[in-house]
């Protein structure tokens, strides 16, 4: 199981909200770039990262802080948040050389666009599952769509997508533990590669999601928190 350390980038900072909710987050810092060169002296290979404000409004904002991530760290970047169109992400993968591109609200939106992204890159884009009780999310976390998560995945699988990330927004930067449970349904229901996000409050918490057979795990405000050593999860891991 690989462990994603996270950086959600707001107005160039490093930040965490409670529950996708804009109005509610915490800056960690000011210098994102220092806070990843310390992922990778950890030993991580991958990072997740996300513009919040792209997420929110579709105009991409943090692009220069992820490319200088992938330049100066050597990491494996994924990266999410207003991925709507097929230049933004030639521009990420083609030109910054991030690893791998998350599409989320486009998923649900934009179906021809989604085929033709999964075509044209395959391995290199994962589908984005932000769940409230079970519903997608869209729009930053800020609209409903009214599609259930395990139907929207399977249909994701038919357009050849191989890789989901699925959040549980109610534990997202809650601390209060993963979504086990429905990480291991939606493993179980599609065989999909699924990479889970949301609720990792300790060490053991990450013990735990491994049991479901998600491929990996995303742990943002546990690490920032101090209740995650990361070092020692990814030697665990």
């Amino acid at each position: 199981m690989i462990i994603y350390p996270a950086i959600d980038l707001l107005d160039g900072q490093c930040v965490r909200l409670s529950q996708g909710k804009y109005d509610q987050v915490t800056v960690y810092s000011d210098d994102p770039l220092s806070i990843a060169e310390g992922f990778a002296a950890a030993g991580a290979k991958w990072i997740h990262m996300v513009d919040l404000n792209a997420a929110r409004t579709g105009i991409p904002v943090n692009q220069s802080i992820i490319a200088a991530v992938v330049k100066r760290t050597g990491l494996e970047v994924q990266t999410g948040g207003g991925i709507r169109n097929l230049d933004t992400l030639r521009y990420l993968i083609e030109e910054i050389g991030v690893s791998r591109c998350v599409i989320g609200t486009s998923a649900i939106r934009d179906r021809a666009f989604t085929k033709k992204a999964l075509i044209l890159y395959g391995d290199k884009i994962a589908i984005g599952l932000d769940a409230q009780n079970g519903e997608i999310a869209v729009d930053g976390w800020t609209s409903r769509s009214g599609i259930n998560v395990i139907d929207f995945a399977k249909i994701m699988k038919e357009m050849g997508a191989r890789t989901v990330i699925y959040t549980d927004i109610a534990r997202d930067g809650m601390l209060s533990g993963p979504a086990t449970e429905s990480t291991r349904e939606l493993v179980d229901a599609t065989g999909l590669s699924v990479i889970a996000s949301g609720g990792i409050g300790s060490e053991e918490d990450i013990t735990l999601i491994q049991t479901s057979g998600c491929s990996g795990v995303i742990v943002g405000k546990a690490i920032y928190e101090g209740k995650v050593r990361l070092s020692v999860c990814l030697q665990n891991a």
